[in-house]
């Protein structure tokens, strides 16, 4: 009897946005070797992004239900620099540690914002002092949206879960700063989107 097979998670937004991102990666992760990945979902951007980068270790991690679909995307491509994901909740004990770069995507926005705020405690012990800190999704500046599409992707969010949101900029910046972080750069990607870098320590 043939054992079917179960299809892999896609994003159709992991498919648009991950050129652009990689665009910032390749600058900013140039001289790192192992990289966390936080809320790696599907798992598409990290085969993409561990492909295109093959000196880096691209370290997957999520919430135990999404575990099963990116081990499906690791084992497909079978590449050398991605370990099998970790089970990770930004609330309890973070199982890595030694990480000289951070990625995540579309995260804080489904976050509530003491998740938010644990993510970044938990970058405290998971990332070396010298660390890089990439994270994508939408923004808002001075509290106002910057389009009114992300006005309405905001409300659809806080219809489904009031405690999602669209993050203000300052905010996430500051929790950051609080951190030992530095930003690098803050650069507007498709799709009213951006990508913030920051650098640890002096």
């Amino acid at each position: 009897m043939m054992e079917i097979q179960p299809e892999k998670p896609w994003s159709a937004a992991c498919e648009r946005n991950r050129a652009p991102i990689l665009t910032v990666l390749r600058s900013h992760f140039a001289d790192r070797r192992r990289v966390l990945e936080l809320g790696a979902g599907t798992g598409q951007h990290a085969v993409h992004f561990a492909a295109a980068l093959p000196h880096l270790v691209w370290q997957t991690s999520d919430r135990p239900t999404h575990l099963a679909g990116i081990r499906l995307w690791l084992d497909e491509a079978g590449l050398p620099n991605t370990p099998p994901p970790l089970a990770l909740d930004v609330t309890r004990p973070w199982p890595a540690t030694g990480f000289d770069a951070a990625f995540s995507a579309n995260t804080l926005h489904i976050l509530g914002w003491p998740e938010v705020e644990a993510l970044f405690a938990g970058l405290d012990t998971a990332l070396a002092a010298d660390a890089r800190l990439a994270i994508y999704g939408p923004f808002n500046y001075g509290g106002k949206f910057s389009s009114d599409s992300n006005a309405a992707f905001d409300a659809a969010l806080r219809a489904d879960d009031p405690k999602r949101g669209i993050r203000d900029f300052e905010a996430v910046d500051a929790l950051a700063r609080a951190r030992g972080f530095t930003l690098l750069e803050d650069r507007a990607m498709p799709a009213n989107n951006r990508c913030a870098v920051w650098r640890r320590g002096p």
